[in-house]
Formats: C-alpha cells, structure tokens, sequence
C-alpha cells in the first residue's frame, strides 16, 4: 500500500485494510467543592470522563464500522498530559518534561509500522484531542508521524484532525487552548491550597503518624511512643538504635513498612509534630541540578507559624530541640550497625607507624575458662594494621573506658547544673531583628509602597540572614539538648541502654581510643590506653 494512501484513506474514513491501534488514557478532573482534595489525588467528577474501558470500545467501534481491523490498545495508566516533571538530558542537564512512555512508545511503533505484538501498525486512535495531548511539544511529534511516516493519528469525536494543513493549524489552537485551561486549574489548585494552609486545615493522603485517619486527633499509643522517643534522643539515643527498637515492637508506618532512619528522621521534623501547618517544599540545587524535598512551616503574611487544626504531640521547645539534635547528630554510622562489642571501630593501635583500627577477637575456649573473653587486636598489614603487635583484654577495657565516659558525662550534668540560669542564645534579637525586617518588607510590598524589583532585589539578602541565624540556633539547641541535665541518671541508666546507644554515647564522647603496647606485660593496664575526647563544639 503505497503510504500516502493510508493517510487519505483515513481522511476520506476508509479503513478497509487497514490495521488500527487505540490510545486511552485515563486522567483526572478535580472536583474544586471538596476542600480536601490535593494536588496529588483528584476525585473523579464523573464529568466528561470516560474509563478506560469506554474508550476502547469506542475506539474499536470506530475502526471496525469503518471496515478497518483493531489490533492493539495502548493504555496510560492515571497520566497527566500537562504536568511537567523534571528529567535528565543525555548531556547531564536538567530540564523539564511531560513524560508519557507508553504515548511515546506508541509513536514510536507507528514510525516502524509494528505493535509490540509484531502485527502491522498503519495508524493510531484516541477518543478526542484531550486523550492525545495537552503539550504542544508532544502534539508535533505526533504530527511528525503523521506528517513524515505517513501514519494517521485521528480521534473519533472530530476535534482532531492532523490529516490536513488546516487540521494541524486548528489543532495547535486547540492543544494551546487546553494547555492554557490546565494552567488556570493548576493557579486556581495552588489557591485553594494556599487557603487551607492558611486556616490550618490538614490535607494529604494518608494520615501521618501519630494522628488518625481524620489528621487531627491523635493516636494515642504512636503519639505517647512520639513523646518516649523525643526523649531518648535528646538523652542521646541515636536514630538506629531508636529504628530497631520501633521494629521490633511491630510499629508500622502508616503504609505499614518497617522504619529506616530516614522515615524516622521525617516524623520528629515535621514541624505539625508541635502543632504547627507544615507543607512540602521542592528544591533545586543550582550547581549540581539534583532535586530534593523538606517539610516547613507555613508563615501567615506577617511570617508568623500557621496554627494546624489538629492536636499537637510535643511542645514548640522539645521540637526545636529534637529537630536540633537530629540535624547535628547525623554522623555517618552512629549506633547503625551490626557490630557486637563495644569500642570496635573506637579503639586505635597507639604505634607511631600504625594507628589503625582494633578489631575483636574470641579468646580459644582451650585457653581460657571464661567462653565469653575476648580481645581487641590490631588488624593484619594487609588490612591497614601491624599485624597484632597490640592486643588488650577486651571486658576490662569495655569497663574502664565506659566508667571514663559516664564520669565524663556526669561532671558536665554537675557544671551546668551549678550554673544560675541558662546561657540564652545570643542572636535571638538579631534573629527577631531580621524577621521584623521581612515582615516590614512584605507588608511595603503589599501595600505597594516599594516596586516588585526592588521588593525581589532586597528579599534574598533578608532570607539568607534568616536562614543562617536558623542554623546558627539549631547548633546552639544542639548542644544545649546533647548537654541536657538528664545525663545525670546516665550512670543508673546504663545498663538499660542496647548496644548502640552505648555505642552512641562513647563515640559521641570520644574521637578515638589508642592503645599502646604492652611491653611484655600481662593482663590489663589502664596506663595502655589514651582516651582522645571530641571537642565541645
């Protein structure tokens, strides 16, 4: 069949011959009465929305009562024919797209003229020029098809008509048209949105941790385990030990996953854990193009936090700070692993030449009465050691550096609590200084007292002396929470505490343990061993 007939053919509505592909696409309309309806779920309307199956059996009426053969359907599963996402060009740039595989695909078996089956592919079907495309960059590749491989693309309403020059004209119109009313919706959703964030209404999908279903009453057994755990962590209780913990008791996500550092890590900095409206925020790092994702508080005009229409978890104070705590404690590896003694990975060989990593060994039961002795030893050479030229007995250095660092701890607890008052923040009036600034800068604006450039002009500079006062007070909130008085009990708790919140303590304390030779000595000596503390930051 010579090409250019298959597209006259399809114009004149001769299919005979013929072999015919249906698109159908299934989207979704927001219904902009419900109040809880997001971004991310639109209830169906019920309007002007076929399923999938209507539009295949319209889309094989079509072709088989005009003599052709239907012989494939491609099927878009909830797709958005307008929403742009972010992709990564071959070149490594970053640029945004609508992305449709299986509409793509589907092009790309009409240029080969074959389904995905092997059968022979002439031309391609969809309900109306909605289901085909809202993007006027996929809109011409299809008229590319159309155009250069001769394969029609028509839909069965007779909006859409890329067969003609005309057609492909008033096609352009139309997909700019329907482009245009999906950005309106989209302006009025981010309203609507904006509203709700205001009045502090909760909405979302599924229900956070520590509330019910309705977001705003608590759950009261994962809201009092949100209290025990804020805590542990201001005590000094590292994420992984926190993780295992909630595992091992059979709490759940809300999608009922098991917890990683990470999903733990997102509940306590929530700032709707105190009460307070968060929303999620995307970010683009400008020099590396990676996208990434953080809950903050939503600010009222005057920059004040949002009240939420929920019941609050923790106070204002104990979430700055944990959030604190959480922000400065992230060292790689604290209590996270699978080790079973105490100072592996602490303890370093106090050789001039060597200073590498101790590892645990198990005493021979032929030698030693007690199964459970044990020895810290210096790695082999190979493995960036001395090959065992230093070895301690294990339990007795365990005690004695544990006994070192809980006196540590405790003579911190006895120097602040001798203190009259706590040390304020020093920059709190800068802080409120700055935020002042802004609130006196958006109201100008507003008011209409000063221009948008100069408003856009003067805005950066206030909002990053914001953001580094921020961190300066997270710091700060930091090292008030790991100074807390509650490391008072610390030396009663101990034994309580699993082995990577001892862990967590002792690396905390320590930056390193070196261990010097014994010199023909036997047994354990204290003067061996160098304790190298962190310093206070």
């Amino acid at each position: 069949m010579d090409p250019s007939d298959r597209v006259r053919r399809a114009h004149w509505g001769d299919f005979e011959g013929l072999n015919l592909a249906g698109l159908v696409r299934l989207s979704f309309e927001l219904n902009h009465d419900d109040p809880q309806a997001n971004a991310r779920s639109f209830p169906l309307s019920g309007k002007d929305i076929k399923g999938r199956e209507e539009q295949e059996k319209d889309c094989r009426t079509y072709v088989e009562s005009r003599k052709g053969q239907y012989v494939h359907t491609y099927i878009e599963p909830d797709t958005s024919a307008w929403k742009r996402k972010r992709v990564q060009l071959p070149d490594g740039s970053y640029t945004y797209r609508v992305v449709r595989p299986i509409f793509e695909g589907a092009l790309n078996d009409l240029k080969r003229g074959t389904t995905p089956d092997g059968e022979r592919l002439d031309g391609l079907v969809v309900y109306d020029i909605d289901r085909l495309t809202r993007d006027n960059r996929h809109l011409e590749d299809a008229i590319e098809v159309v155009e250069h491989f001769k394969r029609p693309i028509m839909d069965i309403t007779g909006t859409l008509d890329l067969l003609t020059d005309n057609g492909r004209t008033v096609a352009r119109i139309v997909v700019a048209t329907n482009n245009k009313q999906s950005a309106d919706t989209a302006r009025r959703v981010r309203r609507k949105h904006r509203a709700l964030e205001l009045a502090g209404i909760p909405t979302g999908g599924r229900r956070p941790f520590g509330w019910n279903e309705d977001k705003r009453t608590l759950n009261l057994a994962e809201a009092e385990l949100i209290r025990e755990t804020a805590q542990r962590i201001l005590r000094g209780a590292p994420l992984g030990a926190i993780v295992n913990d909630w595992n091992d008791q059979g709490v759940s996500t809300p999608l009922g996953n098991k917890w990683t550092n990470q999903t733990v890590k997102t509940v306590f900095r929530n700032p709707r854990v105190c009460g307070f409206r968060s929303r999620n925020v995307r970010e683009i790092n400008q020099q590396t193009g990676k996208e990434s994702f953080r809950v903050e508080i939503v600010r009222d005009d005057a920059g004040e936090p949002v009240i939420g229409q929920f019941e609050p978890i923790l106070t204002v104070d104990e979430w700055d700070a944990v959030t604190a705590v959480i922000g400065n404690h992230a060292i790689a590896g604290r209590g996270k692993n699978t080790r079973t003694y105490l100072l592996t990975g602490t303890l370093r060989c106090g050789k001039d030449d060597c200073g590498g990593k101790l590892r645990a060994l198990k005493a021979h039961a032929s030698r030693v009465k007690d199964p459970n002795r044990f020895y810290y030893t210096c790695e082999a050479r190979n493995k960036g050691g001395c090959g065992g030229g230093v070895s301690i007995p294990g339990q007795e250095t365990d005690a004695w550096v544990t006994a070192a660092v809980i006196r540590k701890y405790e003579l911190e607890a006895e120097r602040r609590e001798a203190q009259s008052a706590p040390e304020p923040w020093a920059q709190e009036a800068e802080l409120a200084e700055v935020r002042e600034d802004l609130r006196e800068l958006s109201a100008a604006r507003k008011e209409r007292r000063i221009s948008a450039n100069r408003y856009f002009a003067m805005l950066p500079e206030l909002e990053q002396q914001e953001r580094e006062l921020l961190t300066d007070r997270e710091r700060w909130l930091a090292k008030a929470a790991r100074t807390s008085s509650a490391m008072a009990t610390i030396r009663s708790d101990w034994d309580n505490y699993p082995l990577a919140q001892k862990r967590a303590y002792i690396e905390e304390a320590l930056a390193a343990v070196l261990v010097f030779p014994a010199n023909g000595r036997r047994g354990f000596h204290p003067d061996r061993i160098e304790l190298v503390w962190r310093q206070a930051q």
